[in-house]
């Protein structure tokens, strides 16, 4: 494969970090952005120890601004960004009776408006060099909901009908866009869960288990490959068989 210039936002978390390793270990240059500094640099540095270069840029992809910041730092270091995948994601759980205005936003603005405001400025250079590989990472509770999460599961579903629009006005300049849809993944963020509450979530998976998030990485990793170039508009489930669509 050709060596490409990678955004993945959200790269120092735990699927994140897993896309940043797959993209890296085959040979593209990849970047992250982070908030906190203090986490990021001591997140570089265990990457470098276990052979993986990942380029650190700050950017809250939530704030316009910042985002177009963060993509012109990007392409001004590495390259044009060619490879994208709008990973960011935060929840703010509580049932929809109880949520506040800032919960909703909070969520609505680094999960699906961050999609907007990192895209918008990477695309045009995609367009005009004919290539570009654009995913959103976003969840099975986008297509069946969850209790508790009506402000994660409408950025998550958000995601797709983003991917859809976009992977028809582009396909015609040698772009793809998807969207891979995750199970329950053994990050951090589920394995903060109570154990009886994952024991419950486990036991409704048909393959008995939690994803891994290398799982989710591999299938970035497919879907950017020269080789996927007819590949653009789809969901790609990983779930276990938690959730079977048609």
């Amino acid at each position: 494969m050709t060596p490409r210039v990678a955004l993945v936002t959200g790269g120092t978390g735990g699927i994140g970090t897993a896309i940043c390793r797959r993209l890296a270990g085959l040979g593209h240059r990849v970047a992250t952005n982070f908030r906190n500094g203090d986490h990021a640099q001591e997140w570089q540095q265990r990457m470098r120890q276990d052979g993986f270069e990942v380029a650190l840029f700050p950017g809250d992809v939530a704030d316009t601004a910042s985002a177009a910041a963060l993509v012109g730092a990007v392409e001004g270091s590495l390259g044009p960004v060619e490879i994208l995948v709008n990973n960011a994601g935060i929840t703010r759980d509580t049932t929809f009776h109880r949520m506040t205005a800032e919960q909703w936003h909070e969520v609505v603005n680094t999960n699906l408006n961050s999609v907007f405001n990192v895209t918008r400025p990477a695309i045009e250079a995609m367009r005009r060099r004919r290539w570009g590989r654009i995913i959103q990472i976003s969840s099975i509770n986008g297509l069946r909901g969850q209790y508790g999460q009506a402000n994660y599961a409408a950025a998550k579903a958000g995601m797709h009908g983003f991917t859809i629009s976009l992977a028809r006005e582009n396909a015609g300049f040698g772009i793809t866009v998807n969207t891979i849809s995750p199970g329950y993944v053994a990050t951090d963020m589920v394995m903060a869960v109570p154990e009886e509450v994952r024991a419950k979530i486990v036991a409704d998976i048909p393959t008995g288990r939690l994803g891994r998030p290398d799982e989710i990485a591999y299938a970035v990793a497919f879907l950017v490959a020269e080789e996927a170039a007819w590949i653009t508009g789809s969901n790609l489930d990983i779930n276990g068989g938690h959730h079977m669509g048609w």
